[in-house]
């Protein structure tokens, strides 16, 4: 190629250019950007410690949501299993509450009572120190399902008692909040 040639080439390639600039004035400008960022090395390692920073910041954020979920679910998972054990021991409880209604206050069982209601009263604060929590008496309230089950219903003795919880054939126990076993009651109706 002559030097004709090769100006003539030149002139071409900067007429176009400019023909683009013309055309297309933003594309110009973040062209002229870019070639400045390549240019200025410093710049280019900025923006690089930028996005380092930016990932190593949603990377801990992703981590520490991870963190708070696991010991949530693990939470869980101890509640649940406590829930079971602690219910497989509520017909031990409701027995040793049969057991001393059933035994006579004699002298000869008075020593065998005593045993009963010492065991009783260990296992029951057991119970309560992992958070079981007995339920008050329900004799004499509003039959309330949030916290009762009602096995029968009998006409009320009076016209009050209707509606009203008239025996308690089991208690009712909490975990924390959670009713782990509704009191099974007696419910008077109207005649």
């Amino acid at each position: 190629m002559s030097e004709k040639e090769q100006h003539k080439d030149e002139e071409l390639n900067q007429e176009q250019a400019e023909t683009q600039r013309e055309e297309h004035p933003e594309s110009a400008a973040e062209s002229s950007e870019k070639q400045e960022v390549e240019d200025n090395p410093i710049q280019k390692l900025q923006d690089e410690v930028q996005d380092l920073k930016d990932q190593n910041l949603r990377l801990y954020a992703e981590f520490e949501n991870f963190r708070k979920r696991t010991a949530k679910e693990r939470l869980q998972m101890m509640d649940s299993a406590n829930k079971d054990t602690l219910a497989a021991l509520l017909p031990v409880l409701d027995d040793f509450d049969r057991a001393l209604k059933n035994t006579e206050a004699t002298p000869e069982n008075e020593a065998v009572l005593e045993g009963l209601k010492l065991i009783q009263h260990k296992l029951g604060e057991t119970l309560k120190n992992k958070g079981l929590i007995a339920m008050e008496s329900t004799i004499g309230k509003a039959f309330d399902v949030e916290e009762m089950e009602a096995i029968t219903q009998i006409p009320a003795p009076s016209p009050e008692l209707a509606g009203m919880v008239i025996d308690e054939v089991e208690k009712g126990y909490k975990i924390g909040e959670h009713v782990l076993r509704y009191a099974k009651v007696v419910v008077g109706k109207e005649a």
